[in-house]
């Protein structure tokens, strides 16, 4: 164990962290030709209201498909949903979905499983009838942390026998917090996923390392996605040199061995966060998958 394992320190390093909280990315990778349509609104969960971004789409009323709840990354400790702005544009209008881009809590000021929870809310609260897009279907998903919040959502919804879900789309999810970083591979040389990285973050999001068992922290490790009949299906996508690949991989077939998956796609050359890190046309190989794949199901 490093000393970054250690929850006050941890703890530290988080609130830094996230006191530095991403911007949109700017440039061509924001997407500046795309301007939204965006307002806020104020979603209640049980752990208190949380900040929404809701995006429309080009003639909303006629033809929008679906609405896409969507969950940013960031570790579970940067906070942020600015970041997936981008995204959040380039889908609302290639796709033509609402999209409802959520602020959940971060830690260390919240812990696991309350961001998971919030997720679930929103996700409630997408499907009530007073919205535009009443009626149409709801997918949840979310990059790297918000993956796992959506896989973690889905699976409260499944458990509690509500079908207001249609899928869920786990882009490069970290879905197994036992195992340590350092013991998965990467063919990279530097990869974006450091060990310290992986101390800090799930010891601020989940301090008991017994904790990060459960089916809700880690839905990959062990027998936590064993027979899941009957789940909101999913979009699985990973990138080729991320070190949560396998991770990813290896839920999209448990989900496949019980009829959940959609689709699996491995985005080639990339590492995880490509679509923040890198540059437009990357992140275009990315979206430009996802973003069809999104549209036809919720079209279905």
């Amino acid at each position: 164990m490093g000393f970054l394992t250690v929850p006050a320190i941890a703890d530290t390093v988080a609130r830094f962290m996230g006191a530095f909280s991403p911007p949109p990315a700017k440039g061509l990778l924001g997407f500046p030709e795309i301007p939204g349509d965006t307002h806020i609104v104020q979603v209640p969960t049980r752990h208190g209201p949380v900040a929404c971004t809701v995006y429309a789409p080009p003639h909303r009323d006629k033809d929008a498909t679906g609405v896409y709840v969507n969950f940013h990354g960031g570790g579970f400790v940067v906070p942020g949903r600015r970041q997936d702005d981008p995204w959040c544009r380039y889908l609302a209008s290639k796709a033509g979905v609402y999209v409802i881009n959520v602020e959940y809590d971060t830690a260390p000021r919240v812990r696991f499983p309350v961001p998971v929870e919030q997720a679930h809310d929103v996700s409630l609260w997408a499907a009530r009838s007073e919205h535009p897009w009443h009626g149409r279907p709801i997918a949840i998903g979310g990059q790297s942390a918000g993956g796992n919040l959506a896989a973690g959502a889905a699976r409260l919804a499944w458990e509690q026998g509500q079908d207001h879900i249609a899928f869920q789309v786990l882009h490069y999810p970290p879905l197994d917090l036992v195992t340590d970083a350092r013991r998965k591979h990467s063919p990279a040389k530097r990869p974006v996923i450091r060990g310290w990285m992986r101390d800090v973050f799930d010891t601020a999001y989940v301090p008991r390392a017994a904790d990060r068992e459960d089916r809700l922290a880690s839905p990959a490790w062990g027998t936590n996605g064993d027979s899941l009949a009957g789940i909101a299906p999913a979009i699985v996508a990973t990138c080729e040199f991320d070190r949560l690949r396998a991770e990813g991989a290896a839920y999209a077939e448990k989900l496949k061995a019980v009829g959940a998956l959609l689709a699996y796609v491995e985005i080639p050359q990339t590492d995880h966060g490509y679509n923040l890190l890198t540059d437009r046309g990357t992140a275009e190989r990315g979206y430009g998958v996802l973003a069809p794949l999104i549209s036809a199901n919720l079209a279905q």
